[in-house]
């Protein structure tokens, strides 16, 4: 047979191929062009790639056929021509496919042509010694005799380049399937993590959050936070998060009195390259990389009124500009808030604008701090002493001195503080129990105040009787035990100083 390409079109389908088989991660896409360049370059029509999967062949990518014709390219291993080869390894000429039996034409492409006219080559795409799939072309020829060692040459080498690319392939699959069940897995632990029933309290008060959350998490509302530093507005975040219907999308967080005010509106809304100084590529900001979940603002009464007005329009437009641009991306997300301060004082002198505070306060939540919720202190000791008794391979347990402490002290920096003392005890205490002796100074000093302040005011009483008593004593003393007299001298009533002296059980003589 007349070869129809040159070896100048041999090199070019070759370098073409090459940039196919590199140009994307679409596989099928890739194909399909190689198909094409077959087909242009070297005349070699109808080509297919077949991909095997268990125990069956698929066409995956052809050219000259239609998607009607591709779906019915399906062999079992050992069917037909393709089955035969993706079966054994070996590659297969059929010089001319009306005189071989074992070829099938499932797919139905060459109805319209002559049998006699078309040569079939079939080769495996083997990576090492693994069969992935097969390659295979029509040839047209008009003469018998005629040798196909050229084109098996030229087809092994375009299958070795496949080979590569499917194997490749195959692998970044495999890592993004891997990576997506680790991601669902991450996240179902997240939602595990931070469902309502796994934030410890059983306080009258926290179970007023609770019905909070449940009742906000469904909706789209904006949510506003508030309580002390360290009760735990970041936790009850996450869990309005996952249990929303944006539980699938990102959760990210951004702490307003962490960040410079210079660099605020980058951080929030992104910048364009050369925006500023230092500026050296696009990045993105936390309300961009929010889309389609929850992005969660702690600190809102610490944004500058500079930035207020770019927030409202977030909220009320659902669009922005990067620093430096000029695109409006828009965006939807949710927005949760969370505050220590008064926000409202704020309003009043003009540090936080009224529009906007109206906007985020839409759904309030308050959380107690931890003085205002003492029953739920042992439940969350006992929580704390497992967690950092497990990362730290002890056992320490709590004293009932300690805990009556713990009862007692205003905690003023609330859960967190509470977590990080019983943390403290476990890493630094050398005996299994850990004692008052244990106590950071802070809570040992504001008990010793607290039990110092006790005793003088159970003090106070009887030494207050003493001096009264040394008094009267004095002054009867002085008038020869005349009652009358001694009552004028200490200002008292003869009725008062006879209470008093009954009281006392004074007699003349008593010292």
């Amino acid at each position: 047979m007349t070869r129809n390409y040159s070896q100048t079109n041999e090199i070019t389908a070759l370098y073409e191929i090459s940039k196919l088989l590199g140009s994307s991660l679409n596989i099928r896409l890739n194909l399909r062009g190689v198909m094409r360049v077959l087909s242009e370059y070297l005349d070699m029509k109808r080509g297919t790639v077949a991909l095997r999967s268990s125990n069956e062949v698929s066409v995956i990518a052809a050219h000259g056929m239609s998607e009607e014709e591709i779906k019915r390219g399906r062999y079992r291993l050992g069917e037909g021509i393709i089955g035969q080869v993706a079966k054994h390894g070996s590659p297969i000429v059929i010089p001319n496919i009306g005189d071989e039996p074992l070829f099938l034409n499932k797919t139905g492409a060459r109805k319209t042509i002559k049998k006699e006219n078309i040569a079939f080559l079939c080769v495996p795409v083997k990576f090492k010694n693994e069969i992935l799939g097969v390659l295979s072309v029509d040839r047209l020829f008009g003469s018998k005799g005629v040798s196909f060692e050229e084109d098996l040459r030229l087809l092994k080498i375009i299958a070795s380049l496949i080979a590569q690319s499917v194997k490749l392939h195959m692998e970044v699959e495999r890592e993004r399937e891997a990576f997506l069940e680790e991601k669902e897995n991450l996240k179902q632990q997240l939602k595990g993590r931070y469902r309502v029933e796994n934030i410890i309290g059983n306080s009258d008060r926290m179970q007023e959050v609770f019905e909070s959350i449940h009742k906000v998490a469904p909706s789209k509302a904006n949510v506003l936070l508030r309580g002390e530093s360290g009760t735990g507005k970041e936790l009850v975040a996450k869990a309005i998060h996952y249990m929303s219907q944006r539980t699938k999308g990102p959760f990210i967080k951004f702490n307003c009195a962490s960040i410079p005010e210079g660099l605020l509106e980058s951080e929030l809304f992104g910048h364009e390259k050369g925006a500023f100084t230092g500026a050296m590529s696009m990045r993105k900001g936390r309300f961009e990389l929010a889309h389609g979940g929850t992005i969660f603002l702690d600190e809102i009464g610490d944004l500058p009124l500079t930035l207020q007005p770019k927030i409202l329009r977030v909220l009320q437009e659902k669009e922005f500009e990067r620093v430096g641009g000029e695109r409006t991306i828009k965006v939807d997300v949710r927005l949760i808030a969370a505050t220590s301060r008064n926000l409202e004082e704020y309003v009043s002198s003009g540090k936080f604008r009224e529009d906007l505070y109206y906007r985020l306060n839409v759904v309030p939540v308050l959380l107690p701090s931890l003085r205002e919720r003492r029953e739920d202190i042992p439940v969350l000791m006992e929580y704390f002493l497992r967690k950092y008794n497990e990362e730290n391979g002890k056992s320490v347990s709590i004293s009932s001195d300690v805990l009556n402490v713990f009862m007692n002290y205003e905690w003023p920096g609330n859960v967190r503080e509470l977590e990080n003392t019983i943390e403290r005890l476990v890493v630094m205490s050398r005996e299994k129990v850990a004692s008052l002796h244990d106590l950071p100074f802070n809570i040992k000093d504001q008990s010793l105040k607290a039990r110092y302040a006790v005793q003088i005011k159970d003090a106070l009483p009887s030494a207050i009787e003493e001096i009264e008593k040394t008094r009267i004593l004095d002054a009867l003393k002085k008038t020869g035990w005349v009652q009358a007299k001694a009552a004028r001298l200490l200002g008292l009533t003869p009725r008062q100083i006879g209470y008093k002296i009954k009281k006392y059980r004074l007699e003349q003589g008593s010292l």
